[in-house]
């Protein structure tokens, strides 16, 4: 039992508690006068956090440390000014799905999410490089103060940033590593949800590193679990075959998991088949359950003894909650509550269990009301409880006092927590995406049905969860979507990002990815690939379940968007730098290569608007305006705005308008066009480009 603490607050360790939640790699520990050791804050790491440049200042502690750290804490901090482009060329029913698929730089990419995926992001699945000795590609120009590289990164990447490999003859060979997830995993917990979580992959090379560096960037307490993925033995190893990886798993915030009550189950083997049964003998039968009894019995005793649901064949009762079996209704260990069930046809109290009732009278009488206890013919013998294959609904379980009712989970329904291990053969990976592409354009893909298993055990209580996977490569996490949602009807959706990085005819293991991009008439590069795998995905799932309920509602499309300098010319960023004698050529600072929805997305990132929701153009007093998500926002980009067009936009009462700022027919236009929109719409807010 916990004391009282008879004493003032520490607000020392509050303060400490507080910045721990801002930046937990600015918590570590201190030896005191006396030995012990103690939480505190490294004051070093916090000035960095808040720092625009290097802070110097080594101090004795434990933590991880490598070369280049600090600079790398630096760029996870520093702004770009960059954007994202649309291509509704490249993109799948670009103007109805919810998935995002995004070229270019991830680190990029996750600075330009900041806004519009903070806090809203359920999982993050990431299989980075490995760092094996062979090349990856990587920014390493990092050391620089803020504004040099806010300025740099305004350029385009070619002209600014200098791309080099990490091969093991360079002697940062771990520091190098280090310093390219640092700022990548520091940027994706904030995109995370208070009750979001991340799986990492990676193999023996760096997985003790990716642990301190995820205690350090999640914070130590929030550790779940490093589960091992077996892929096979392979027989030309020359000490010991490693067929394993890892898969490090880190909440946002593990507390959070329990307050929340969070539980993770997956269906055992053989469960989900049993149900497809019962739906399909539901359709047929309709609310006969003696018939669908019947049929279902008569499927178990069909199974072949090794089949999965053999195991499972009392589950062979119906009722409206679907296959159920019976359960003791007696209390555990004996000394429970006893007092009378009267039978429903009979009358007559029911025998009392020996050890008592399982509930207390008052839950007794809810169970029964709600159909889950079952009685025999007489009142001889006491009832028993009914346990569902799959969870009874959530409005029935409301009503029940399930620490009361339940014993483990295992126990009443067909569904397991997952262990730390598994095993699935990586060939099986690699054939199916040969036979998928048509072509062996990715050496090693992850395993999509296993992915999808993982996204399902996670966010079975958001099928709505937004998955991110920032290191797309072949792009199995968006397959492991189109399957999750496919199983169980679930709306999940998808942010992927990939690099551009080239692939080369020349070099023996990137040949047939090269020839691969020939044949699809596209560049040369991963990502081409990355999206030609998402775009096939689709068309098989879809060929492969025609007539299936819900098939046609799957949202098997992604809105490519691609990362580029700003829309906005130099002059907009660096005003001082541009002549007298310049000055008209910069009255306009829109780049003239941009299109009008170039300008709308950025608009879009600047707002944090989601950039999924669905965007329509419209042509007022022969003004383009482009509407996002009904009157979320309207943008006119076009020139020579005068008063009775912006009369005409107020009467839709949008909460965002913007225009560019050298659209305006007039300085006074300008000015009159603010009291319009108050007098018209006053909730509308209004900015300008």
């Amino acid at each position: 039992m916990e004391k009282l603490k008879l004493h003032s607050p520490d607000f020392t360790q509050q303060n400490i508690a507080k910045l721990a939640e801002l930046f937990p790699n600015c918590v570590t520990e201190t030896r005191e006068a006396d030995g012990t050791l103690k939480q505190a804050i490294d004051f070093d790491q916090l000035r960095q956090e808040l720092s625009t440049s290097v802070v110097e200042g080594p101090q004795e502690r434990y933590q991880l440390n490598w070369p280049g750290k600090r600079e790398a804490l630096l760029t996870a901090n520093a702004p770009i000014a960059k954007t994202l482009r649309p291509y509704r060329e490249e993109s799948v029913d670009f103007d109805s799905t919810q998935n995002l698929f995004i070229e270019g730089d991830n680190l990029d990419a996750l600075k330009l999410l900041q806004e519009t995926y903070l806090g809203k992001v359920k999982m993050i699945y990431i299989d980075p490089p490995y760092n094996t000795g062979k090349e990856f590609i990587y920014d390493d120009d990092f050391s620089e103060d803020t504004a040099s590289y806010f300025q740099r990164s305004n350029q385009k990447d070619e002209a600014g940033q200098r791309m080099v490999a990490n091969t093991e003859t360079n002697g940062r060979f771990h520091s190098d590593w280090l310093s390219m997830m640092y700022p990548r995993l520091k940027l994706a917990r904030n995109l995370l949800r208070d009750n979001g979580v991340i799986f990492i992959s990676i193999d023996d090379n760096e997985q003790a590193n990716l642990k301190r560096l995820c205690d350090e960037v999640f914070g130590e307490a929030n550790f779940i679990a490093s589960m091992i993925w077996e892929k096979g033995r392979k027989n030309d190893a020359k000490l010991v075959s490693v067929g394993h990886e890892y898969i490090l798993i880190f909440a946002k915030s593990l507390d959070e998991l329990r307050n929340r009550n969070v539980i993770w189950r997956e269906e055992k083997p053989g469960a989900k088949e049993i149900w497809a049964e019962y739906l399909s003998l539901r359709n047929l039968h309709g609310s006969n359950d003696s018939l669908i009894e019947a049929d279902l019995q008569a499927w178990f005793s069909a199974l072949s003894k090794n089949h999965p649901s053999k195991k499972w064949s009392r589950y062979k009762r119906i009722d409206e909650n679907g296959p159920w079996r019976d359960r003791d209704i007696s209390w555990p260990g004996g000394g429970g509550p006893r007092y009378d069930v009267l039978h429903p046809r009979t009358g007559l109290p029911c025998k009392v269990p020996e050890s008592g009732w399982r509930f207390e009278e008052s839950t007794m009488k809810q169970q029964i009301k709600l159909g889950l206890v079952e009685f025999r013919d007489d009142h001889s013998q006491p009832p028993f409880r009914k346990a569902h294959i799959r969870p009874i609904p959530a409005e029935i379980a409301a009503e029940v006092d399930m620490n009361e009712t339940e014993e483990s989970e295992d126990e009443q329904l067909a569904t397991q927590v997952r262990g730390t291990y598994f095993y699935k053969q990586s060939q099986v990976a690699v054939k199916f995406l040969r036979g998928l592409l048509g072509a062996k354009a990715f050496n090693n893909p992850k395993d999509h049905f296993e992915l999808a298993k993982l996204i399902s055990y996670v966010t079975a209580d958001d099928s709505n969860a937004v998955v991110m996977d920032f290191f797309a490569g072949s792009a199995s996490t968006a397959h492991a979507v189109f399957e999750a949602n496919l199983s169980d009807g679930g709306r999940r959706h998808y942010v992927l990002v990939q690099i551009p990085e080239a692939v080369d005819v020349d070099k023996k293991d990137q040949k047939i990815a090269a020839k691969f991009c020939d044949d699809i008439d596209k560049p040369r590069n991963i990502a081409e690939i990355s999206k030609e795998r998402i775009r096939r995905a689709g068309q098989k799932i879809r060929q492969d379940n025609v007539g299936k309920e819900g098939i046609d509602n799957l949202d098997i499309g992604f809105r490519v968007l691609k990362i580029d300098s700003s829309n906005m010319k130099d002059v907009y960023y660096t005003p001082d730098a541009v002549q007298q004698s310049d000055l008209i050529d910069h009255v306009d600072n829109i780049r003239e290569d941009r299109s009008a929805e170039d300008l709308l997305f950025q608009v879009l990132l600047d707002w944090g608007v989601d950039l999924t929701r669905p965007i329509a153009q419209e042509t007022i007093a022969g003004k383009t305006v482009w509407f996002v998500d009904g009157n979320a926002l309207a943008a006119c980009f076009d020139a020579d705005i005068n008063e009775a067009f912006v009369k005409e936009l107020a009467a839709r009462h949008p909460l965002r308008v913007v225009f560019q700022d050298s659209g305006f027919a007039g300085d006074s236009v300008k000015i009159n066009i603010e009291q319009i929109f108050k007098l018209i719409s006053p909730t509308t807010e209004m900015k300008v480009l």
